[in-house]
């Protein structure tokens, strides 16, 4: 019998979907899916150049129980996913039970020929990856079955965000540096056993580097929201809209980035 992983224990009990539904939440969505209609776009302007480019086909790898790929399916769009956790699948395959959903691993996409998708995600993957070769190796996976002038997003939660919260705002701190949680300049050392791995810009952008990757533009997904949850849960929903305005105005301001709690770096193969 197979021993399930301690990511697949956490994603059993955590509720993405009601996650998602939040104030907070919906923040990450709705920015996260203007800029994948703004991708799809992109591309759809290639396709007189391009003609592979017609029908655009998205591999969603890492979909969890469907967040992104449920709804773009509806929109019409030829979606494919993947994902790890049967628990996750099971539910994304109930939702929708026409989509193209499979089982499978964001470092092994083995099942995918070379050159197959206009559009790649990776909205799960890189949060719980622990080291670089396996985030590179990620990137490589998703660039191999992208076409040529294809598309990849992907998503990192920020180590910043992580240390102002859990270190400083939730009483952790002291804790952390008897643990040895930190280097001396802050940055949270990954430990498995934590399941998520924080990043910082200059981690990304080695990355990219190294990936071979070109970035058409990396922005905020959440912005500050995550840090003011009671303040959005406490907004009426004409101020709420008017916050989303807002992030919205300053969601590609390289001088936020950093801090916020998840980017969605957008790259051109």
């Amino acid at each position: 019998m197979r021993v399930q992983t301690d990511l697949e224990k956490y994603y059993n009990k955590f509720n993405e979907d009601k996650r998602l539904k939040t104030r907070h939440g919906q923040v990450e969505f709705r920015t996260t899916m203007h800029y994948i209609h703004e991708v799809v776009r992109y591309l759809q302007e290639k396709s007189s150049e391009i003609p592979e480019f017609e029908k655009i086909k998205i591999l969603d790898i890492g979909a969890g129980t469907g967040a992104y790929s449920i709804p773009l399916f509806e929109e019409g769009y030829d979606i494919t996913a993947v994902e790890l956790v049967k628990y996750n699948l099971g539910i994304l395959k109930k939702k929708c039970s026409d989509i193209q959903a499979f089982q499978g691993n964001a470092l092994k996409l083995s099942r995918f020929e070379d050159n197959t998708f206009d559009l790649c995600f990776l909205f799960g993957p890189m949060y719980h990856l622990f080291t670089e070769e396996d985030q590179l190796k990620a990137l490589l996976e998703a660039k191999r079955v992208t076409r040529e002038g294809g598309i990849i997003m992907a998503a990192y939660v920020m180590n910043e965000y992580s240390v102002i919260t859990y270190a400083f705002k939730e009483g952790h701190i002291m804790e952390c540096l008897k643990d040895g949680r930190f280097t001396p300049d802050y940055r949270i050392i990954p430990e498995e056993k934590e399941l998520y791995h924080y990043m910082r810009i200059e981690d990304i952008n080695a990355l990219n580097e190294k990936a071979g990757l070109k970035r058409r533009k990396i922005i905020s997904a959440d912005g500050p929201s995550d840090y003011i949850r009671p303040v959005l849960n406490s907004m009426d929903d004409n101020v709420f809209e008017e916050y989303f305005k807002y992030h919205m105005a300053i969601c590609e301001r390289q001088d936020l980035i950093g801090a916020t709690s998840h980017t969605v770096d957008i790259l051109e193969k």
